[in-house]
């Protein structure tokens, strides 16, 4: 089953690129035409390479990676925490901290000291041995390194792979990974060098919708390669540790999201349905009026009556074969809700 549609990519405006001066020559073969002044971006590409892109985190996070979330743009800044943290990967959505992936050892150091700090009790001075005056400079200090390393807390490693919202805003973190052969994924606008990424994704790295749209879908890949960590198809299976809470809460969460999915998806197959037995009725008619106009020796109308009707069935067969594929992925996602119930209770 696709993981978005075309119509969602368009809803979000992931097609819209930059003004056509702003170009980058290079994207130039994901770019369909132009509208105002505006490059208007290929979606059938971008589906492409948003696959491409999902089934490289999700293995790479089934296989025990993570992917550091790289956002720091006002617009994208809350979605790449709130994404991030919802899978339980590290990210950065203030300002990249130089060396952050080239020199990680002393940003470890960094993190230990936010560690340290945050044990201190700062609501009795008098039981933590320090002064008012110390334990407020620490306290500021604390705050500091929250903003800035909060995001990254539990990252004791490099990252596998980064996710980067806008690579031209993030230059710093994208030539620390290129140095360190950290694949990047990413946001391709018209304005972006597409050489700089191993998985881009042809979008609009401005939009809020298209920028949160494009972020979900890479979160829901590392969420799917967590679920397949624990829950393997081999002998393993048994060996494997047991589910978090937060894990089991996304599995929860993702059957309801499915089941209702799945209603809404039953509720158009149903609709689809009635539209082709309308269909059908409408090229019956058709026919036999058809028929009666030949009968009453006007052979233009007959003909032209006739080619409406086979038309008209045509849209019958065409309704008939949707609903059929709605009903289908209907039944996809029931079964897939069951599975992540089953998982979730294990």
């Amino acid at each position: 089953m696709a993981v978005v549609t075309i119509r969602q990519l368009l809803d979000s405006g992931v097609h819209f690129g930059h003004q056509t001066r702003r170009w980058n020559p290079k994207v130039k073969r994901f770019i369909l035409t132009e509208r105002s002044g505006i490059h208007i971006i290929d979606l059938q590409q971008s589906l492409t390479y948003i696959d491409k892109a999902y089934e490289f985190v999700k293995e790479t996070v089934a296989h025990g990676g993570t992917v550091l979330f790289v956002g720091t743009k006002k617009q994208a800044q809350e979605i790449i925490a709130e994404q991030a943290t919802r899978v339980g990967q590290p990210y950065v959505n203030q300002r990249w901290l130089g060396g952050l992936l080239t020199n990680f050892q002393t940003v470890s150091k960094r993190l230990a000291r936010m560690k340290e700090l945050e044990e201190l009790d700062y609501e009795n001075p008098a039981d933590s041995g320090f002064t008012k005056k110390e334990l407020l400079l620490k306290k500021r200090e604390l705050d500091k390194l929250h903003k800035s390393l909060g995001g990254i807390r539990n990252m004791s490693k490099t990252p596998s792979a980064i996710w980067v919202v806008d690579a031209k805003r993030e230059h710093l973190a994208v030539n620390e990974a290129t140095k360190l052969g950290i694949p990047i994924i990413g946001i391709l606008d018209t304005n972006a060098d597409p050489d700089e990424f191993q998985y881009p994704i042809p979008g609009n790295d401005d939009a809020i919708r298209s920028v949160g749209l494009l972020t979900r879908i890479i979160a829901d890949a590392a969420a799917e390669g967590l679920i397949q960590r624990h829950n393997p198809t081999d002998e393993s299976a048994e060996a494997a540790e047991p589910l978090a809470d937060w894990e089991r809460e996304l599995l929860e969460q993702s059957a309801a999201e499915e089941v209702a999915e799945a209603v809404a998806v039953e509720e158009v197959a149903e609709e689809l349905a009635a539209e082709a037995v309308i269909a059908e009725a409408v090229a019956v008619e058709l026919a036999v009026e058809a028929v009666e106009a030949e009968a009453a020796g006007d052979e233009a109308a007959a003909e032209e009556l006739a080619e409406e009707a086979v038309v008209a069935e045509a849209v019958a067969e065409e309704l008939a074969a949707e609903a059929v594929a709605a009903e289908e992925i209907a039944e996809e996602l029931v079964a897939e809700a069951v599975a992540d119930v089953e998982a979730a209770e294990k």
